[in-house]
C-alpha cells in the first residue's frame, strides 16, 4: 500500500444539542448559554431559545455526541478498498467509551483525518470525553505536543495551501472532484430533527458514514490516486 495511505483513519461525527429543547437545560446552562448567546449572530426577532434550537449542537459545552463514524484503507490483489464502521448510541459515555477502546486497538501509529477536524471533530470529541469522565484517547490528546509530533490530517486544511482564511465545505469539494455523497439521504442542516423528533440513529449513521466515504475518495484524489470503485467499499 502507497505509504501516504497506510495506517490513515478517516473520521466524521455527528452532534446534536444536549437536550431536546432549551426548557429542558438547567438554570446554571441556560445562564451560560444566554452569555454566549449574546455573542452569536441572530436574524431579527432570533431568541436565545431560538438559537439554542439552531445552533447548540456545534458547540461541544451544550451539544452531545450521537453517532461516530471510521474509515480505512484495504488493499487487496494491489487495489485499494475502504471498510467503515459506524458507533451509534443515544448514551453519549457508552459512545465514547467504545469509540476510545477501538482507536486504542488500533496503536500509536494510526493518523486520524477528518474534514476540519482540526477545528471541530477532533476537539469536539476531546471535549466530551473530559464531560464524561471519560480519559482522552492518547491519539486525540494534543497536549504538551509540538505541532510536527501531531498525527492528525485534515482534508479543509490541505485544501487551503496555506491560505488561512479560506472555509471549503466536504460537499463542495466532493461536487468539484465528482465524488458521490451521501446528501440524497440527508443533509446536515437535518441531524437534529431527524434525532430529537424521529429517534432515527441508523439513517444518522448511514449520512456520517457517507461524509467518511467521501473524506477517503477526496484524500486519494490530493495524493492524485484513482477513486475507490463502490464494489470495494464496506461497512462492517
Amino acid at each position: 500500500m502507497h505509504p501516504d495511505l497506510k495506517d490513515v483513519l478517516f473520521l466524521d461525527i455527528e452532534t446534536v444539542r444536549c437536550v431536546d429543547h432549551f426548557s429542558n437545560l438547567s438554570e446554571r446552562l441556560k445562564t451560560q448559554w444566554a452569555r454566549k448567546a449574546g455573542f452569536l449572530k441572530r436574524e431579527e426577532g432570533q431568541t436565545d431559545e431560538d438559537l439554542f434550537q439552531d445552533r447548540a449542537g456545534i458547540y461541544a459545552e451544550f451539544g452531545k455526541i450521537i453517532v461516530i463514524a471510521i474509515g480505512k484503507y484495504t488493499e487487496e490483489e494491489g487495489a485499494i478498498g475502504l471498510r467503515t464502521r459506524y458507533f451509534a448510541d443515544h448514551d453519549e459515555a457508552r459512545l465514547l467509551t467504545d469509540f476510545r477502546a477501538a482507536l486504542e486497538r488500533m496503536g500509536p501509529t494510526v493518523r486520524l483525518c477528518a474534514h476540519n477536524g482540526k477545528e471541530f471533530d477532533f476537539p469536539y470529541l476531546c471535549r466530551r470525553s473530559l464531560v464524561n469522565g471519560i480519559a482522552v484517547p492518547s491519539v486525540l490528546n494534543v497536549a504538551g505536543k509540538k505541532p510536527w509530533e501531531v498525527n492528525h490530517l485534515d482534508t479543509m486544511e490541505m485544501w487551503k495551501f496555506g491560505d488561512y482564511k479560506h472555509y471549503t465545505s466536504l460537499d463542495l469539494l466532493a461536487a468539484l472532484f465528482n465524488i458521490p455523497t451521501s446528501k440524497s439521504i440527508m443533509d446536515g442542516s437535518m441531524v437534529s430533527q431527524v434525532y430529537h423528533q424521529e429517534g432515527d440513529l441508523k439513517k444518522i449513521a448511514e449520512y456520517c458514514v457517507g461524509d467518511v466515504v467521501a473524506i477517503a475518495q477526496l484524500y486519494l484524489r490530493f495524493k492524485g490516486l484513482p477513486l475507490i470503485e463502490q464494489s470495494r467499499i464496506a461497512t462492517s
